[in-house]
């Protein structure tokens, strides 16, 4: 349910038309019994009628089998310098953590659109205006759906959250680093 309801704020601000819903099985105190499950979605994710489902692949040899973390990727929109609309798989992934004493989620972003740079330094400020303030606002709802504050990941190569957007990186010489060797 859970994720069907943050997935309705991602479609909002155009980071998420869900496509694929994915999940490991997990037997309760021994962990993953080493099989998985991907779903083909259309529309929306109903929340009822998702839960039914999921429950209906269920390995027919684990039946006290639990639903691991559930992956929801698909397309999503960003703009270019110029304002121009761009369709592109995974902008952002969301994960749900379903646990009986305490829900997790993570929002992953894997595009330059929402920092200063791009990946190979080049600074790209009108493309970071028209997409950062997007992420900020998607956050913010989703907080405000979850009754929760964000907090934000670890740093990684690409970059660091630093509340609601990317952290600026150091520039020498009016330029980022380089970080398309690890693309």
């Amino acid at each position: 349910m859970t994720a069907a309801r943050m997935t309705v704020v991602l479609r909002e601000h155009g980071l998420l038309e869900p496509s694929k819903l994915e999940w490991k099985w997990l037997l309760p105190g021994r962990g993953s019994i080493g099989a998985g499950t991907s779903l083909a979605l259309k529309g929306s994710l109903d929340e009822a009628e998702l839960a039914q489902k999921i429950q209906l692949f269920r390995p027919m040899g684990f039946p006290d089998a639990e639903v691991g973390a559930l992956v929801v990727s698909g397309m999503g929109t960003w703009l270019d310098a110029e304002g121009r609309e761009h369709h592109e798989a995974d902008l952002v992934e969301l994960t749900v953590y379903p646990d009986e004493r305490h829900l997790a989620a993570e929002l992953a972003v894997f595009h330059d659109i929402w920092g200063y740079c791009d990946f190979r330094g080049s600074p790209h400020p009108d493309v970071q205006k028209r997409n950062a303030p997007r992420l900020s606002a998607t956050v913010q709802g989703l907080e405000s759906l979850l009754g929760a504050t964000a907090e934000p990941g670890d740093p990684t190569y690409f970059g660091h959250a630093e509340g609601y957007v990317i952290e600026r990186p150091d520039l020498i010489d009016g330029r980022g680093p380089d970080l398309t060797d690890m693309l």
